[in-house]
């Protein structure tokens, strides 16, 4: 039985173009990039080719990108490095209810050391309103960290909109794009970002590698402490192999963005259609449109997260309950929770992440499967 993989905002597959990126690097450029000699000369080379096409991707300079060992880590030292280094200027932070944990408990390990934080409330489409941001900015706030878009339903944010408020405030504005890079449109200049998070594995790339773009004289402490290694802010030898991993996969998803989007965004329509039509009780989470392209996340009255994923996957069907990270928590979803969906419903998510190599053939068996799992469920009710 060929499996139907939809979990794609979870992980998605090495491209065959990245896999051999990254085996000339095992296998030839195994140098140490900060060796003098030709082999560390050439690791050096390729390691600042990924950088560019990484910084390319959303319209930085190459000097701005950083690389990290993930998503989790850029988030962390963004808001870390920010916050130790502005620590006379002010100690107040504003971020969103419906962030990644590697952001919300970043902020919460903060507050245990004497910062303030907002945690934006959203509406039931997982948005801010821009009056609740506008109303949490004062003068003493050095940092605004909010999600691109979200990881469970999909809702992008007013990134452009924020941007613009904060033109002339001295607060930094990161965002965490892990799931909107290589999916939506970004260029930092444009939106006023200051700091910019990604992962190499949400856009086809390895496991393990990330990067933190930071804008030019923006100030934030290193993030380890040892060697030169990127300009003296994160000490380790380089991930050589999966520096150019995540390049490659940069430099594709920026040059397949359009085509790619078109594609998943007919599937996710197709998708959205058929799930709420076999299943009348489930509804849709996150806005209709302003989503990522991929994303379509329901509620099932009456069942169960767990119930729904394992039945799918005994149907040859890769889905989430929500978050990756949350897997193997029985705790509703905070961002759920945050939208307005009670404990109950909240317990009957499922999210499914369509990716550039699904088919609308697979979306179709995906819509029959999850009708006969919902036929079932309610004659069993009766």
């Amino acid at each position: 039985m060929k499996r139907i993989y939809l979990d794609n905002a979870a992980t998605t597959p090495v491209e065959e173009g990245v896999l051999k990126e990254m085996l000339k690097a095992f296998r030839y450029d195994f140098g140490n990039p900060s060796a003098l000699y030709y082999e560390g000369r050439e690791a050096c080379k390729w390691v600042e080719q990924s950088r560019k096409k990484i910084s390319d991707a959303i319209g930085a300079d190459y000097k701005e990108i950083f690389f990290t060992s993930g998503g989790s880590e850029s988030d962390n030292w963004a808001i870390r490095g920010i916050a130790e280094a502005k620590k006379e200027q002010g100690r107040h932070i504003i971020t969103t209810q419906i962030e990644h944990p590697a952001v919300l408990q970043t902020c919460k390990h903060l507050e245990s050391h004497g910062y303030e934080v907002t945690y934006l409330p959203v509406d039931e489409q997982g948005i801010i309103r821009l009056e609740d941001f506008q109303k949490a900015l004062r003068a003493d706030t050095i940092l605004v960290s909010m999600m691109f878009a979200n990881n469970e339903v999909g809702s992008i944010q007013p990134i452009h909109e924020v941007g613009i408020l904060l033109r002339d405030h001295p607060a930094v504005f990161h965002t965490d794009a892990i799931q909107a890079f290589g999916s939506v449109n970004i260029d930092v200049n444009l939106l006023n970002i200051d700091m910019l998070s990604i992962s190499g594995h949400k856009i086809y790339g390895p496991k393990g590698i990330g990067a933190l773009y930071v804008r030019k004289g923006i100030a934030l402490t290193p993030l380890i402490f040892g060697g030169d290694q990127e300009r003296g802010y994160r000490a380790g030898t380089e991930n050589v192999p999966s520096i150019l991993g995540i390049g490659k996969a940069a430099e594709e998803a920026n040059q397949t963005l359009l085509k790619n989007n078109n594609k998943i965004e007919l599937m996710r329509h197709q998708l959205i259609a058929g799930v709420l039509k076999e299943c009348p009780s489930a509804r849709l989470t996150g806005p209709e449109d302003n989503r990522l392209p991929g994303n379509a996340s329901f509620v099932f009255e009456g069942m169960l997260s767990q119930t729904l994923v394992t039945q799918l996957d005994l149907a040859g069907i890769a889905a989430s309950g929500g978050s990756a990270c949350q897997a193997g928590s029985l705790e509703p979803s905070h961002v759920l929770k945050a939208m307005g969906y009670s404990e109950a419903l909240s317990k009957g998510a499922l999210r499914l992440s369509i990716g550039k190599h699904n088919t609308s053939e697979e979306i179709a068996k995906v819509i029959y499967t999850l009708g006969k799992i919902y036929q079932k469920h309610k004659l069993n009710e009766n």
